[in-house]
């Protein structure tokens, strides 16, 4: 028997939607700098770019102090706890009609590969995007900064790296969002907020 729980409060909602957006708007932007295509050409796609890096690093800033003044950052925490029995259902339970490892709660929200995900996005991926964000933005003044050292094609090669390495987690994040008790599910979930759960 399902029962309807209150699991993503509306602070949450907008900041999952509205990073979304961002996301996807530096990746179409990022895009059309490297030449791949070309919607608003070089100089706009660059300032473009820039503004919506800036309100991203806004929205995180933010979303941590949220995280940390409501105690949701403990959402986060990574567990090895049934982290096998998960991968086994990505892998081969879903495709099975298998019964979901994890019960889901108002303070449990993340399963363990989720969290696991979630971290590398927070401790690896992210920080090498916006470190080397701010460096490519900043170059001309990596002298007075101490960092003459530095290669401008590494620094380049490791923010497009990272934006692989985050749109690999985009493309992964919105099929698993399939993945509820029917297609749909987690979906209305982030939208609506309620979480239908066994």
């Amino acid at each position: 028997m399902a029962e309807r729980i209150y699991v993503f409060k509306r602070f949450e909602r907008f900041w999952h939607w509205s990073q979304a957006g961002l996301i996807m708007f530096l990746m179409l932007t990022a895009f059309d700098i490297h030449g791949t295509y070309t919607i608003f050409g070089f100089e706009k796609a660059v300032a473009y770019h820039t503004i919506a890096a800036w309100t991203l690093i806004g929205l995180w800033v933010f979303a941590i102090f949220w995280h940390f003044t409501t105690g949701e950052w403990m959402q986060y925490i990574p567990t090895t706890e049934k982290v096998v029995a998960m991968m086994n259902y990505y892998l081969f339970g879903i495709f099975k009609n298998a019964p979901h490892p994890f019960k889901l709660t108002q303070l449990r929200k993340h399963n363990p590969l989720q969290r696991l995900a979630y971290l590398a996005i927070l401790v690896c991926v992210g920080p090498l995007i916006w470190v080397t964000g701010v460096l490519y933005l900043f170059y001309d003044k990596w002298a007075a900064w101490g960092l003459g050292s530095l290669q401008l094609e590494w620094v380049a090669n490791g923010h497009i790296a990272g934006a692989f390495m985050m749109l690999a987690f985009l493309i992964a994040h919105v099929y698993l969002t399939t993945a509820g008790h029917t297609p749909t599910a987690h979906i209305k979930a982030m939208i609506t907020g309620w979480e239908e759960v066994d």
